[in-house]
C-alpha cells in the first residue's frame, strides 16, 4: 500500500509579483526551491491564506536570494502582491518508505527570506 504525504511545504510565503502575460506558473526564489526539495517543472498545490484560493501549477525558478514569490499565467488571477501563500507538494510512500518520512518544511519572514526548517508540525493543542 502506498500513502500520499506531505513532501514539503514553503509556509506563508509572500506574492511578489503577479504576472498574467509571464509564461510559467509560479517562480519561486531559487534558495526557497532548494529548501523546501522542490524541482523546477514540479507540480506544487498553491493555498492563498488571503481569499481562500486552492490550485495546482508548478513551479520554475527565480533568482537566487530574490525573495521572489511571482504567480504567473492564467495563476495570476487566483493571487496579488502581498497576499500570504502556503506552497506544498505531496508524494507517495510505501509504508516502509514511512519508517524514514520526514516533511521539508521551511518558514519565512516578511521578505520571503529562510527564518526556520523544520520537519514535523507540532501537535495542535485545544
Amino acid at each position: 500500500m502506498q500513502r500520499t504525504m506531505l513532501k514539503s511545504k514553503l509556509h506563508r510565503v509572500h506574492v511578489t509579483h503577479s504576472e498574467l502575460d509571464y509564461e510559467g506558473s509560479c517562480a519561486i526564489d531559487e534558495a526557497l526551491l532548494e529548501a523546501a526539495d522542490i524541482k523546477e517543472y514540479q507540480q506544487i498545490d498553491i493555498y492563498n491564506v488571503n481569499n481562500g484560493e486552492r490550485f495546482t501549477t508548478y513551479a520554475i525558478r527565480a533568482e537566487r536570494n530574490s525573495g521572489i514569490i511571482s504567480v504567473n499565467g492564467a495563476a495570476a488571477r487566483k493571487a496579488s502582491p502581498g497576499d500570504l501563500l502556503i506552497i506544498a507538494t505531496y508524494a507517495s510512500y510505501t509504508e516502509a518508505e514511512l519508517a524514514q518520512f520526514k516533511p521539508q518544511l521551511v518558514y519565512v519572514d516578511a521578505d520571503n527570506r529562510i527564518k526556520n526548517q523544520r520537519q514535523h508540525i507540532p501537535v495542535q493543542a485545544a
